[in-house]
């Protein structure tokens, strides 16, 4: 299945150009942002407007409670059902957003954490506590080499993660995310996908990010939140500790003061596009564009499709 993928940090221009290629070569977008998914969080999660999701389907968006908790793995099944729909109705999926893991997960296939008996984890800890983290790091030498050898003889908590594994299993967890790598070449297969990443010079795309931050407050972001903790939604919600809304939140509660809660919000998110660029960096198969290169960018996905 052929699936055009693009891809690039907040506030870059991803919405404007993804309605373009949408019209102009028969997708249908499938949103890829881990907030756009929610109900009743609109303006802080720059979703299209109502305008441009009648101009193009739409899937994927606005269809989650942000009480219910929403992972990967259900991303991974729900984009997948969705491109198979859309490839079945001979329209191309078009892939939409920044969140980089539901890429991965998508593209190389998701490293199953098996479920560990609480015992198992109780032992493991008591063990650390009873034996030191040096003893354990060397049992975890001794039971799997492969990990110990990526894991800092420090890092209690991923020793803890890794000898957990090995004793609910049986099976180190280097065996885990081998057999996860055989998944993503398998899965790979299925999906061919063309990746293109949006960038702009970094004074522009910061100053993007502030403006969009004050158009945000001008929308009305401070009382979307209030709403939000009036419907009962509370702070400690996953939804509500991501950017903007926690910003919101601690301005509502009197914890910072209107100009403090918006220079935060636009410092945390021009970090959090520092952040999506680097993880985005790391793919050597994205094809970096700026968003005003729409006619290279129309030439490469020609390229891409078949005659």
């Amino acid at each position: 299945m052929k699936v055009i993928v693009l891809i690039g940090p907040t506030a870059v221009g991803k919405t404007r150009l993804s309605l373009a290629i949408a019209e102009q070569f028969l997708c249908e977008i499938i949103n890829m942002d881990s907030m756009q998914i929610y109900r009743y969080m609109n303006i802080g999660t720059a979703k299209p407007t109502a305008t441009e999701r009648a101009r193009v389907p739409h899937h994927l968006i606005d269809f989650i409670d942000p009480a219910e908790d929403y992972h990967v793995a259900r991303y991974v099944d729900d984009a997948n059902r969705v491109m198979d729909a859309v490839s079945g109705k001979n329209r191309l999926p078009m892939l939409v957003g920044g969140t980089g893991l539901y890429l991965k997960g998508l593209v190389e296939g998701l490293f199953e954490i098996p479920p560990i008996a609480a015992e198992i984890r109780e032992q493991v800890k008591r063990d650390l506590h009873d034996r030191g983290n040096q003893e354990i790091y060397q049992e975890l030498q001794q039971i799997d080499p492969e990990s110990a050898a990526r894991i800092h003889p420090n890092d209690s908590r991923r020793i803890s993660r890794a000898i957990e594994i090995y004793r609910a299993t049986g099976l180190a967890w280097s065996a885990h995310l081998k057999e996860q790598r055989e998944q993503a070449v398998r899965k790979g297969s299925d999906l061919d996908t063309l990746k293109i990443g949006l960038t702009r010079d970094r004074d522009i795309l910061y100053e993007r990010i502030n403006e969009r931050t004050r158009i945000m407050i001008e929308q009305g972001l401070v009382e979307e939140v209030e709403n939000l903790l009036a419907m009962g939604y509370g702070a400690e919600l996953n939804s509500m500790q991501s950017i903007g809304y926690r910003h919101m939140v601690n301005y509502i509660q009197g914890r910072w003061g209107r100009d403090e809660a918006i220079q935060l919000l636009a410092r945390d998110t021009r970090r959090y596009a520092k952040r999506q660029y680097t993880w985005f960096r790391r793919d050597k198969n994205i094809h970096w564009f700026e968003p005003e290169q729409q006619n290279e960018i129309f030439t490469l996905i020609k390229q891409f499709l078949p005659r």
